[in-house]
């Protein structure tokens, strides 16, 4: 692959994930501040997935057949770039619903079509794809990083005079916002998140040119069509479901995580930077990723990634006080090494397995379960379970340990079907 060629997919990919890194994590707090009732809130975060599933069958067909990928991803961003931009300003639930789901329709085909384009600019995937997407885990640590600047209380900051950098940095990391005022602070990351959308949109016409792919005669027309087909073979199949179930307990992350840290001692400014360090550890695991894919095999690669997950929601349901703080916040290194060593493997194992003319189509099929089907459950499960099943109704306390028992022992069940049914040909496609 040529350097510049190089750089460009890596900036692709930083600004893609920041677009996406930049709101997500504090979402599921601002909501609440807005006074949108739980159903309200449920159907703005279930956006996301359901515009993921819309792509499977809409999107990622358009973009296989009729249009080339770079600039597919230009119009994309620009129109959701738009959208997201104006949440910013608003604050009726019909308003940042349609706002919303408009940015999700056009974003979440992207995340498919950013995997194509750089597939169709490497001579080896395994080697170096790590290497680009590692561009979108910077891109996510980036956007984590700004809230502990922007959700400050500088009345706080003031009142302690502080004289010199490290004095000033030290008043500034101990005074975050707390209650209604954090919450209100975060419309901030829906301006930075359209920015950067409209920021790559630009960028994006300068990519490398990815033409569409017409269908062959004779074989199906719509490109999702076949690729659903391919469920046929029983190692597809099963890794397809393992899809879900790890989709899902990696969902239960971002639902509880923000509301349990705190409760251990963590600052509110201070959540979305301790949520980043998994990316920090997705780095050096990208960057090993092709070795390992080497040396351990699809399966075990892929199984060590879902019993990440377990071990981190072991820690957290067994050990969440303050005096185990520290712990809390190490243990989420292994969240970057859970997507690694499963989500980029299963978009690896596709560009390999998959025909190629229905490559986008294919990354779109495991998209619909990473992005969509695990995340649309869990976006309904986990608020039903955190209120309704383990939060006592007196107290208001919350049973942390019993709720992060269930995506704890879903993912050590899906690890044990991926061990047990998931054979892969020694062929390299389907």
């Amino acid at each position: 692959m040529q350097r510049s060629v190089f750089y460009k997919l890596f900036a692709m990919m930083f600004l893609e994930f920041f677009i996406w890194g930049a709101w997500l994590p504090l979402i599921f707090g601002y909501l609440p501040a807005l006074d949108f009732k739980p159903y309200q809130q449920s159907l703005i975060l279930n956006a996301f997935p359901a515009a993921a599933i819309l792509a499977m069958f809409f999107s990622n067909h358009f973009a296989d057949r009729y249009f080339a990928a770079e600039k597919f991803l230009a119009v994309s961003h620009l129109i959701g770039g738009v959208s997201i931009l104006g949440l910013y300003w608003v604050t009726d639930f019909w308003t940042f619903f349609a706002l919303m789901l408009v940015h999700c329709v056009f974003y979440v085909p992207t995340i498919s079509i950013t995997n194509s384009i750089a597939f169709a600019s490497m001579k080896d995937a395994q080697k170096e794809f790590g290497i680009v997407r590692m561009g979108g885990t910077i891109g996510w640590i980036a956007a984590a990083w700004p809230p502990v600047f922007i959700l400050v209380d500088w009345a706080k900051v003031s009142s302690r005079e502080a004289t010199g950098v490290t004095a000033w940095l030290d008043a500034v990391f101990a005074s975050g916002l707390e209650g209604k005022a954090l919450q209100d602070a975060t419309a901030w990351t829906y301006v930075v998140a359209g920015a950067a959308s409209l920021l790559l949109a630009v960028l994006s016409l300068s990519l490398p040119h990815t033409p569409a792919k017409p269908a062959i005669e004779g074989e199906d027309g719509a490109a999702w069509l076949k690729s659903l087909k391919l469920l046929a073979h029983p190692f597809v199949l099963v890794l397809w479901v393992v899809t879900f179930v790890d989709s899902f307990v990696h969902n239960c992350f971002f639902n509880w995580t923000g509301r349990f840290l705190p409760t251990v001692g963590i600052p509110g400014n201070w959540v979305t930077p301790v949520m980043s360090i998994g990316q920090v550890a997705e780095i050096l695991t990208m960057a090993v990723l092709g070795a390992c894919l080497k040396n351990l095999g699809w399966r075990m690669t892929m199984i060590i990634g879902i019993l990440g997950h377990a071990a981190r929601f072991a820690i957290f349901a067994f050990c969440g006080t303050p005096e185990f703080m520290w712990l809390i916040v190490a243990v989420n290194v292994l969240h970057g090494i859970c997507y690694a060593f499963f989500f980029a493997t299963v978009y690896i194992f596709v560009d390999e397995f998959f025909p190629k003319d229905v490559r986008t189509s294919a990354q779109g099929l495991f998209n619909l379960m990473i992005l969509g089907m695990g995340a649309l459950v869990a976006n309904f499960v986990c608020p039903w379970l955190l209120e309704a099943v383990y939060t006592n109704p007196e107290t208001k306390a919350v049973d942390f340990r019993g709720l992060f028992m269930v995506p704890c022992g879903a993912a050590v069940v899906a690890a044990i079907i991926l061990a047990v049914c998931f054979h892969p040909p020694k062929k390299t496609e389907v």
